[in-house]
């Protein structure tokens, strides 16, 4: 209870808070054979992928959009499909990053392929980030 009101009382920051900040969860999500094949010409909305994201943005996922082929396609390619409104932002892939800590050595990161997916919900991805 003392550390709950010195948190609210010196910083304005509420034990709820902190307890919904861990909990939350932030998804990246690819475009090309995430959420569209192309064949040819034609692109073909991967149905599956698409669902699970919606299903995950109403169970309070924070959901971006990224592609190798930049923030403007992954925006565009969402727009596409209809699903725009449930990503926070677009952002190119990254090519480099710097970080003190290699990938395959972060905490509560997992990498999910699209195709063992739809049948997961946050709660489960949450359970694979538990340590």
């Amino acid at each position: 209870m003392l550390i709950s009101v010195v948190l609210f009382f010196f910083y304005g920051i509420e034990v709820n808070d902190i307890t919904n900040e861990l909990k939350s969860i932030t998804i990246f999500v690819d475009v090309d054979d995430t959420l569209v094949r192309s064949y040819g010409t034609k692109r073909i909305p991967i149905t599956a992928t698409i669902e699970h994201l919606k299903a995950l943005n109403k169970q309070g996922a924070e959901l971006y959009c990224w592609s190798s082929g930049g923030g403007d396609y992954a925006k565009k390619s969402a727009e596409e499909f209809g699903i725009a409104h449930i990503f926070i932002a677009f952002l190119p892939k990254p090519q480099v990053i710097i970080d003190d800590q290699n990938i395959t050595d972060w905490k509560r990161f997992v990498q999910v392929h699209p195709l063992s997916c739809p049948q997961k919900t946050r709660d489960d991805y949450q359970s694979a980030l538990e340590p």
